[in-house]
């Protein structure tokens, strides 16, 4: 019945949303020169294109399989489609991936669906392209390895609390969403340094529907789920406002440092031109971070959790690294970062696990002008799709793609361009490290505690549009045995 629905709505919403549009733009979106040499595929039925696939293969937890297919029957580098009502080239493989990252506001710029612009009021006065510019430049000086040491103690200080309301007591769990408790409260004080439970739990569950509706047709009926989105961002906003606001008082008391987090600092740098961002600007700003901050880190977590109760021997291994740092802790001694650098074999299965079940399947980019890639041409405007999966389980790429081996990750690692959960190159995530301080925080407190089995051996995973095991990963829980 869920596929039938998402079939049947997907239907009437690409034809309502889109066939105007196309009579509009066909035109500028391709030419008689492009025409005669476009990459090989099919652009599937009018209007529609192939989204019903593309959206249908992940709800049935195989996204990879609309990639592969296609790879098989037409090309292993490029081949087109048409997705969400755009003409779209689908890039494979390491040489691919290398192509769109390197050329990056060059050749292409990043694209977002119309739901992202609608639900974001401030992007509409550029482009979220130019608001995501913006938000990389502010970044780097707040998530680069020596700004987050300070966070590692705060992370384990949050893992702690976690484990205690959440975890202790129970026989039994669902992981995925108490992974996203997690992240989230770790997010809130990052970013905006509130940690009190109570305030950040008045936060998740907009934030939850506010991020399942997001990448969604964009059409504001009452009970789709972009119209839920909505809604729950303008209760979002609102709250943040109020806590912008409380900011700026206490920033001009001395009450908050200006370097105490994110906000502060959005709210006291100012741009090229001496302009300082307006609290809506902020308040979208800090709504897409705390989005991108807990989120794909959640679904890592949860799949971390997932493989290691069906893989005894490297749940031991694991165990032992994290019960060896325990050991040289004292008695209510929080994690440093000396202790995170020591996690290099956890760190290997985080990176195995998140080959296998990429928390991020690919994103689109926008062609700023026409160009030739793999001898094929690329019409401006054409949008351009990159997939995990055309690297993570190709056998060219990793040999026995389907073994879980976190020895892979041993060394240099993986060829450049092959693991790329982050992206790559200049477009590499730079979240990917602060990610990487709040898996592992993780791991090392849920070893210390527990061993788990999984409740339902067989559980589907779907993937919508990230991936996420269909009943949240139940999970029986038993004390652990080996001490520190």
């Amino acid at each position: 019945m869920e596929l039938f629905f998402l079939c049947g709505l997907t239907l009437f919403i690409l034809f309502v949303s889109f066939s105007l549009s196309s009579l509009f733009s066909s035109t500028r979106k391709t030419n008689g020169n492009s025409q005669t040499n476009l990459p090989p595929g099919r652009t599937g039925l009018p209007f529609i294109g192939e989204s019903l696939e593309f959206l249908s293969t992940g709800r049935k937890g195989h996204p990879e399989k609309f990639i592969y297919d296609r790879m098989a029957k037409y090309s292993s580098q490029i081949f087109r489609t048409s997705i969400l009502g755009e003409p779209t080239a689908v890039v494979c493989g390491a040489a691919g991936n290398k192509f769109l990252f390197s050329n990056e506001n060059k050749l292409v710029t990043a694209w977002w669906p119309e739901s992202v612009n609608k639900i974001f009021p401030s992007s509409t006065q550029t482009s979220s392209k130019e608001e995501s510019k913006k938000l990389r430049k502010l970044l780097p000086h707040f998530l680069k390895p020596e700004a987050l040491q300070r966070y590692v103690g705060m992370m384990d200080t949050i893992a702690q609390r976690h484990f205690e309301t959440g975890w202790e007591g129970h026989q039994e769990v669902a992981v995925f969403p108490l992974a996203k408790n997690y992240t989230f409260w770790v997010a809130c004080k990052v970013f905006l340094s509130i940690e009190d439970p109570k305030h950040v739990s008045k936060f998740a569950d907009p934030f939850n529907v506010l991020a399942s509706g997001l990448i969604t047709i964009p059409i504001d009926l009452p009970g789709t789920p972009f119209n839920r989105a909505i809604k729950a961002s303008n209760l979002i906003r609102k709250e943040l406002s109020a806590i912008i606001k409380q900011r700026k008082i206490d920033l001009a008391e001395k009450k908050a440092s200006p370097t105490q987090d994110i906000l502060s600092h959005m709210l006291l740098t100012s741009d090229e031109n001496g302009q300082y961002m307006t609290e809506l600007d902020i308040a979208d700003k800090i709504l897409g971070l705390l989005i991108g901050g807990h989120d794909t880190a959640s679904a890592a977590i949860t799949f971390i959790v997932k493989y290691l109760a069906e893989l005894p021997e490297i749940y031991h291994k694991v165990l032992t690294e994290q019960i060896e740092i325990a050991k040289t802790k004292a008695p209510g001694e929080l994690l440093n970062w000396e202790d995170i650098q020591k996690m290099k074999y956890s760190w290997n299965v985080a990176c195995e696990v998140m080959r296998l079940a990429p928390p991020l399947q690919g994103a689109f980019r926008e062609a700023l002008n026409e160009f030739i890639y793999a001898g094929f041409s690329i019409p401006k405007g054409w949008k351009l799709y990159w997939s995990a999966s055309s690297t993570h389980r190709n056998p060219e790429c990793f040999p026995e793609p389907e073994k879980f081996d976190p020895s892979r990750f041993e060394g240099n690692g993986p060829a450049p361009y092959t693991f790329v959960p982050f992206g790559g190159g200049p477009r590499m995530c730079p979240g990917k490290e602060y990610a990487r301080l709040e898996i592992l925080v993780f791991m090392y407190n849920i070893m210390k505690r527990y061993k788990w089995e999984k409740l339902l051996p067989d559980e589907k995973i779907i993937v919508d549009p990230l991936p996420m095991p269909a009943k949240g990963l139940p999970v029986r829980l038993l004390p652990q045995t080996t001490s520190a």
